[in-house]
């Protein structure tokens, strides 16, 4: 890699890195170019070079943490003996990642990063796609195999991850709920809706 290559990264990570911290600070509406030079040091023109917009800084966030949070879901998957203790690993990885991380879940179950995903969910796809492959290429075996419920891969997908976002989005902007209650209880009852 170049100096010039190293130094365009080190730019992106600082204005990464300074996002995340305004917008735990400021919220969504914090989020301006403006704030984002003042806080990363970076110039108007890098950010805009580097990522053409605010959209754009929003969208690169969210794919940072989402390709985090993937990647320890698919680790959680592959690593497990079987599917039931693959749904296990699944609801304490999710849990665990939005424990550790509020800022970036809470940036990932927001409004602004649905709709910045959404607009630009080709792309998405498209870089998250290895991490992706996995988990339906895992679904659609287990389905073949009898030991998943005769259901299309989202499905399984929604039954497994819905009960575990909502929980989080709960966490994170009301706090009624316990992450230790929901990280024992979920995964039981999620495996009854997926089991065969």
């Amino acid at each position: 890699m170049s100096p010039k290559q190293k130094r365009g990264e080190a730019t992106v990570e600082q204005v990464l890195d300074a996002a995340l911290r305004i917008y735990a600070a400021s919220g969504e509406g914090g989020l301006t170019v403006e704030a984002v030079t003042r806080t990363s040091g970076v110039s108007s023109g890098s950010v805009y070079h580097h990522f053409g917009s605010m959209h754009g800084v929003v969208l690169a966030l969210a794919q940072r943490w989402l390709g985090q949070l993937l990647g320890e879901l698919v680790t959680a998957l592959t690593q497990a003996p079987g599917p039931r203790a693959a749904v296990d690993g699944i609801v304490r990885a999710y849990l665990a990642f939005v424990r550790r991380n509020p800022d970036a879940a809470r940036l990932l179950h927001s409004a602004t990063a649905d709709q910045n995903v959404m607009a630009d969910i080709e792309s998405v796809r498209d870089s998250q796609e290895a991490r992706l492959s996995p988990v339906a290429e895992w679904i659609d075996a287990r389905v073949a195999a009898g030991e998943l419920a005769a259901l299309p891969a989202p499905l399984i997908e929604a039954l497994i991850l819905g009960p575990v976002v909502a929980v989080a989005r709960r966490w994170l902007t009301l706090g009624d709920v316990d992450l230790d209650v929901a990280t024992e209880s979920l995964p039981e009852r999620i495996w009854q809706s997926v089991s065969p």
